[in-house]
């Protein structure tokens, strides 16, 4: 396992132990004790980062060291260039950006520590309370994302349904309008033989009053003809 990476929070010279029982114990918890040695109280807010390298333990506690206001410029000049050099995210959830600023306030509680107990207890309170805040708000994001995903899948599924739905009511609609245009076709070819028919029985007609007229004609003058030789 390699050297921890750099970090924004100030750290003592790495320490080498043959066996990890050779390292004090990093003390009680805080808050319990005020006899606590700074270095002790350090170690329960903090604790040290330990690695193994060759077969060997290697442990680093948290620096003690106080700091000035140069040390806090540095610590923003710091933060702004990791912040470019890892090309952390400006806005949305950036895993990068979120440990960087991490990192910035466990150094902040540190140097708030070893000045004044108290107020880096009051502060190490703090950054618990936005951790679990934080978790409750990624935990409801990534819970949003999965139901906006199931949401999507869904409508996904909706759409093939529909566009299915639709594909088989535009056949059912070109099929009725064949039918329709069936129907029409025979319509019209109905009409047609009715409209032959009637003219014909018309004509039928117009010949046989044409006929009867012209025998009842015959039929007058052959009885002019009848009464007139009685006479």
């Amino acid at each position: 396992m390699a050297a921890p990476p750099e970090s924004l929070l100030r750290y003592c010279p790495p320490v080498l132990v043959s066996r990890r029982g050779d390292r004090a114990s990093p003390g009680t918890p805080p808050g319990a004790s005020g006899t606590q040695q700074p270095q002790e109280l350090l170690n329960a807010i903090l604790p040290p980062r330990e690695w193994q390298e060759a077969h060997k333990l290697w442990v680093q506690e948290v620096s003690t060291e106080p700091s000035t206001r140069r040390d806090v410029v540095m610590l923003q000049e710091q933060l702004d260039r990791q912040l470019q050099q890892r090309q952390a995210r400006e806005t949305g959830l950036c895993p990068v950006r979120r440990e960087l600023y991490t990192q910035c306030f466990d150094e902040l509680i540190r140097q708030t520590t070893v000045s004044c107990a108290e107020r880096g207890l009051l502060l190490l309170r703090v950054r618990d309370e936005l951790r679990l805040t934080l978790s409750a708000y990624q935990a409801l994001y990534e819970s949003s994302v999965a139901f906006g995903v199931r949401k999507a899948l869904q409508a996904e599924q909706g759409k093939a349904h529909l566009e299915k739905r639709i594909a088989e009511l535009e056949e059912e609609k070109k099929e009725l309008e064949k039918q329709v245009s069936e129907e029409k076709a025979k319509c019209e070819a109905i009409e047609r033989q009715e409209t032959e028919r009637r003219e014909i029985e018309e004509k039928k007609h117009s010949e046989e009053v044409t006929f009867l007229k012209r025998t009842n004609q015959q039929l007058k003058a052959q009885l002019e003809c009848i009464i007139a030789a009685k006479n």
